[in-house]
């Protein structure tokens, strides 16, 4: 029985990558995205067509009991899920404080923070039982500080921050790694900076950032790093680990990053 990595946030970007990445070394993987049924199923098939083996669900994270059926299906049909990819975003955009609605608010932080909370409160116990697991959470430079109109997206970040830092604080004694990964840069994913800047503008920030200048963060290259923790001696588990271009200045010396 194949291990299970579960994937929450599998769009075409780091998600997408990474699940190929753990297909590629023998895990089953449990693609889980908010909406795009066609898409879904096109990643399950990319990933199947490898020889890699791979189910797809359609999760909305701040639908009640929407998480915990799926760890609780997996885990009944299927087998023990040995890592977690959670890689769902909360950005809602630049709004000022008198534009932003307490129910825009709420969304993020129902989307970075307590999606996570009760996606560890299900599958935490039964990693414990086992001794071993892995959650690996995808989080912004809005974690580590806060920007101009992103009350809602650096508060709900900056909440997720220590949670994983909670977490680990109980569970890392129990045989269970939490990482926490800073992504202090663009990425090079349409389905999230592509779909934000609008397809024109994305394209000129390829042509001049991305492509062979390597100004963008690429997919592929993150989710080798996911792999590489997720395969981490507990003797020198990585907690915290932030990761940009070389061309950029890192969070705590610069001010305009304020797209991330």
């Amino acid at each position: 029985m194949k291990p299970i990595c579960l994937v929450i946030g599998a769009g075409a970007g780091i998600g997408g990558n990474t699940a190929h990445r753990f297909a590629s070394e023998g895990y089953h993987l449990a693609l889980c995205r908010r909406s795009n049924q066609e898409g879904l199923n096109n990643m399950v098939k990319s990933i199947k067509d490898k020889g890699g083996s791979a189910s797809g669900h359609i999760l909305n994270a701040v639908k009640d009991d929407c998480i915990e059926d799926v760890i609780n299906t997996l885990e009944s049909d299927i087998g023990a899920i040995e890592v977690i990819i959670f890689n769902l975003g909360a950005q809602i955009g630049d709004v000022s404080l008198k534009d932003l609605s307490y129910k825009q608010f709420e969304l993020g932080w129902r989307m970075a923070t307590f999606a996570l909370f009760r996606t560890a409160s299900t599958v935490f116990p039964l990693m414990e039982k086992r001794g071993k697991g892995t959650l690996i959470v995808t989080s912004s430079t809005a974690s580590v500080r806060g920007n101009p109109k992103q009350h809602s997206h650096a508060s709900a970040m900056g909440g997720r921050r220590m949670l994983c830092q909670s977490l680990n604080a109980e569970y890392a004694p129990k045989g269970i790694h939490i990482a926490h990964i800073i992504v202090d840069g663009a990425v090079d994913a349409p389905d999230t900076l592509g779909r934000m800047l609008g397809p024109k503008n994305f394209q000129k920030l390829k042509e001049s950032k991305g492509m062979e200048h390597d100004g963008l963060m690429l997919p592929a290259k993150i989710a080798d790093t996911y792999y590489h923790i997720a395969q981490q001696h507990r003797s020198v588990w990585t907690h915290e680990l932030d990761m940009r271009s070389f061309s950029d200045s890192p969070w705590w010396n610069d001010n305009n990053n304020s797209y991330i």
